[in-house]
Parts: C-alpha cells; sequence; structure tokens
C-alpha cells in the first residue's frame, strides 16, 4: 500500500485524486486550507467507509505547510507519492490585473507546490524512492491572453518539474507533470462566466471557448484517473496531457512559429475560432 499526500483536495481535480487513490487501496492523507468549510470529502469517505485523513494545511504559508507535513510523517511515517494539486485561476490583461494578484496566483500555483516539494524530498532521496505528481496545465505549455497571469504560474511550475526531475532521478525519484486541458471543475466554469469588464476583447473570447468546452464537459475524474495510473506504473515520463483537447491545443501551438501564435491572439475571433477548429480536424 502506497501512502499518497495529496495537497489542495477541497474540490475539482484533488478532491477525485484523493478518493481515486483510496478507493485503489493507497493510504491518503488529504490536506486542504480549510476542512471545516469544505466538508464533502470527509462525507463521502465516510460514506463509502475509505480511510482518508482529512487535515488543514495552507499551501500558501512555509508553516502551515512544514508543520502539515511534519506531522503526518511523524504519525504515520514516509511519504511514497506527492500530488501537488492546490491551485488557484487569475485572468485578464497585464495592465488591468493588479501586482498583488500575480503574487497571490505565483504564491499558490508556484510556491505552494515547492513548499510540499522542499518538505518532502529529503526523505525520498534518502530512501532512494518516491513519486511527485505536479499538477499543471495546457497553459503550462502555452501563454495566450487573457490567461497569461494563470499561465505564467504554470510555466513555472513546468520549468521547477523539468529541473526537479532531472536532479532525482539520480535517487529514484520520479516527478511527472499533468497538464489538463479544459475540464468541468469550478475554476473553468469562472473563466466561462466572466464577471470583469475589460477593454481586451481576449477576454469574450476566451469565454466562448470555455463555454463551448463545457458543453461537452470532461470531469474532473479523468486527470484523478491519469494521476493515479503515473503513480502506479511506474512511468518516468514527465510530461502528460490530459483530455481531449489537451493533445490537439499542443499540437496546435507546436505548428505555429512565435509569431504567427502573437498575430493569431491579436487578431480576430473569427479567425481565432476557424484556425483552431482546423486544429481539431488534423
Amino acid at each position: 500500500m502506497t501512502s499518497v499526500l495529496n495537497a489542495g483536495t477541497s474540490k475539482g481535480i484533488g478532491f477525485e485524486t484523493a478518493l481515486a487513490f483510496d478507493r485503489a487501496g493507497h493510504r491518503v492523507y488529504a490536506t486542504m486550507r480549510n476542512p471545516s468549510q469544505s466538508p464533502a470529502l470527509a462525507e463521502m469517505a465516510a460514506r463509502e467507509k475509505l480511510p482518508i485523513t482529512v487535515s488543514k494545511m495552507d499551501v500558501d504559508s512555509d508553516e502551515s505547510v512544514s508543520d502539515g507535513i511534519a506531522a503526518i510523517v511523524r504519525d504515520n511515517g514516509p511519504i511514497d507519492v506527492l500530488v501537488n494539486n492546490a491551485g488557484v485561476e487569475a485572468v485578464g490583461s497585464l495592465e488591468e490585473v493588479p501586482l498583488a494578484t500575480f503574487r497571490a496566483i505565483m504564491e499558490t500555483n508556484y510556491f505552494g507546490a515547492l513548499r510540499g516539494i522542499q518538505a518532502l524530498v529529503p526523505g525520498m532521496r534518502q530512501r532512494g524512492s518516491g513519486c511527485i505528481i505536479n499538477v499543471s496545465s495546457v497553459a503550462g505549455r502555452l501563454s495566450c491572453p487573457p490567461m497569461t497571469p494563470y499561465s505564467a504560474s504554470k510555466w513555472a511550475l513546468e520549468a521547477l518539474s523539468e529541473g526537479l526531475a532531472g536532479e532525482m532521478k539520480t535517487f529514484n525519484v520520479r516527478v511527472a507533470i499533468v497538464e489538463p486541458g479544459i475540464i468541468d471543475t469550478s475554476m473553468a466554469r469562472r473563466i466561462e462566466s466572466p464577471s470583469n469588464e475589460t477593454t481586451y476583447r481576449q477576454s469574450a473570447r476566451f469565454s466562448a471557448l470555455f463555454d463551448g468546452a463545457l458543453k461537452d464537459p470532461v470531469p474532473p475524474s479523468v486527470v484523478a484517473q491519469k494521476i493515479l495510473e503515473i503513480a502506479e506504473r511506474g512511468t518516468w515520463q514527465l510530461r502528460h496531457p490530459v483530455g481531449p483537447d489537451a493533445v490537439p491545443f499542443l499540437k496546435w501551438r507546436n505548428g505555429l512559429t512565435d509569431e504567427a501564435w502573437v498575430d493569431l491572439n491579436a487578431g480576430d475571433d473569427a479567425t481565432f475560432f476557424s484556425k483552431l477548429a482546423e486544429a481539431n480536424e488534423n
């Protein structure tokens, strides 16, 4: 039985990942910022008689992460798999998104993962085994407005993960990056229905893009199953796009020069969606 620490489990992908690991027979330590305000996972575990341990951990806090992980390890032994799933979104133009918002999204999506990694890597290195799975996004491989604030944090996480993989393979510790496309989560629903007025037309474009994708929604359990598969298969593959639109998006971007990509994002909606449709057909 593998011991799994899953950070960010109050809802969405993290919620489903905790359930997937526990249903598969692993020992799950699920953390979230406010367990009392997000009781759904504990309630589901109780109904299914799953031995999930839910505890408080705020990935934005050095002290909360170090103390929370130390307590789990002290009381239960070493962690075999770390899943960094905690994440927040921020969309909008660089002109309009406050600097504080950029800092906040980096604090959670990048530094939040780094805190958990630094707490658990020494033990994994000493044991010569372990697995770290960082949940990024297709937006961690391509950047376009109005997703730039979110993409910046996920690009940083991808760079961290790639460098970490090179360090930890020396010690037989696997590192993987999961890159979901548009998944039916509360985050995606917020992007689908933006509330802020903007002078930048790309916001409405991406709202329409997400609205179209969510008419045939992909549940977060699809991503959870991929995360479970990575942990159980023992694969050394670094990047794992997930969802029906993930690979087409990445192929589309990789087939364009940087300048063509910039022009496409700066251009009109009709051309953008026409090119996107062509990419999905190929």
